[in-house]
């Protein structure tokens, strides 16, 4: 049995000032909401933050950056949010940007147990500045460290009291190898089933990676909403 926890707030409570957190999510599709509306409600400062981006100006992680709780923020796209932008301009915010593909396997790889690794991605680019570059047939490569985490937050469409979880469709995003990568995984899900309901096979993240699980609603916000327009 895993901690089954029933507010948001006892789920984050351990969460401490200058904790590293990983955030599952791409864009908001997929992202633990009420546990980061949770971590605002709690103030904790000075996070470390590694997520492919950081949400926008008005919801999920851009309401931690609004409220000046994060000090430094890991990830690769964060073109939709203006107060970040005015945060790193003015030397608020230290930001480090890693291409996508590298911060999945950095990820991936620190869930693994795998310290470095080797990719072309970034050679000749500001990104390469004091990494060292090696080459293999011929071909330059840059080393890259993996990334862990004191705590990972993750949103699964389902979890059994066991912890084994399952996402729905692109939810799957930076989900699953977050789960692996933190210290404590704690996990928002839609749906809460006892152990054994969940078809093995079906199982995205096994139970082992996951200390905890909180069952609630999502208001599952669009970042930006695209229609057709009527003949």
């Amino acid at each position: 049995m895993k901690n089954i926890y029933t507010s948001y707030e006892e789920a984050v409570k351990d969460i401490q000032d200058g904790s590293t957190i990983m955030v599952g999510g791409f864009g908001l599709v997929g992202i633990p909401e009420n546990l980061i509306l949770a971590l605002v409600e709690s103030n904790v400062k000075q996070l470390t933050v590694i997520s492919n981006n950081c949400g926008v100006d008005d919801w999920g992680l851009g309401l931690l950056l609004k409220n000046k709780q994060i000090d430094k923020m890991v990830g690769s796209y964060v073109g939709e949010n203006k107060e970040f932008e005015r945060q790193v301009l003015s030397g608020e915010l230290e930001v480090e940007l890693v291409p996508q593909g590298t911060l999945a396997e950095r990820i991936r790889a620190g869930g693994a147990g795998i310290p470095a690794f080797y990719t072309p991605a970034g050679v000749g680019t500001p990104i390469a500045e004091g990494v060292e570059v090696r080459t293999f047939d011929d071909k330059e490569y840059l080393l890259q460290t993996a990334l862990k985490a004191d705590f990972s937050l993750v949103r699964a469409a389902v979890g059994d009291t066991t912890g084994n979880l399952i996402y729905n469709k692109t939810a799957q995003n930076f989900n699953p190898m977050m789960a692996a990568a933190g210290a404590t995984t704690i996990a928002e899900v839609e749906e809460l089933v006892e152990s054994g309901t969940l078809d093995p096979a079906h199982i995205h993240t096994p139970g082992i990676y996951v200390q905890g699980l909180i069952e609630g609603q999502q208001e599952k916000r669009i970042e930006r909403l695209t229609v057709r327009q009527q003949a």
